[in-house]
């Protein structure tokens, strides 16, 4: 079945509509707001009364001061709240991509590039590549080796000591 498309006209009518609406929930919003921050400030803040001497004003000092403490307390444990429930937020996000599977892998195309160009690519236009990897070896000497006889003795004599239950308890004690 086909969607019967939407006029212009209706679609602006019906746009225009909404957002009426919307403009009027925003009024209502900014009048509540006013009203309660009205509210709560006679609630939680009694009108100032300032006194005469410098040791009342001392002592009203010292009390704001303390409120001002406690406040600094409380918004600092709630930023610490906040902060450890948008970093949930944030892992929840990331698992519901996970759990969609909305990435496909995309189909790679083959590209033809030599080593030297990937590398270049890679590291950039500055760095100079070479894939020359015998250039950057190493020169060993060849070091011939002499076998000498005192080196080699007798193997039979050797074999003869380590055969049998009396070779094997020899080689027990002569590791301990």
């Amino acid at each position: 079945m086909s969607e019967k498309k939407m006029t212009s006209s209706r679609r602006h009518h019906l746009k225009s509509l909404v957002l009426g609406i919307a403009k009027g929930i925003l009024e209502k919003e900014v009048v509540q707001v006013k009203v309660d921050k009205e509210k709560y400030l006679s609630e939680n803040c009694p009108p100032l009364s300032m006194p005469g001497s410098t040791q009342e004003l001392q002592e009203l000092c010292k009390k704001l001061h303390l409120q001002i403490d406690q406040v600094d307390e409380e918004r600092y444990d709630l930023e610490g709240k906040v902060g450890k429930a948008s970093k949930e937020i944030e892992d929840l996000k990331i698992k519901v991509v996970d759990l969609k599977g909305k990435f496909k892998k995309p189909a790679l195309k083959k590209v033809r590039m030599s080593a030297d160009a990937m590398l270049q690519a890679l590291l950039g236009s500055k760095h100079k590549v070479s894939m020359d990897l015998r250039a950057n070896l190493k020169q060993v000497k060849k070091e011939v080796k002499e076998e000498s006889a005192e080196q080699v003795g007798d193997w039979r004599k050797n074999i003869e000591d380590k055969a049998g239950m009396d070779g094997r308890k020899k080689m027990f004690e002569s590791e301990a």
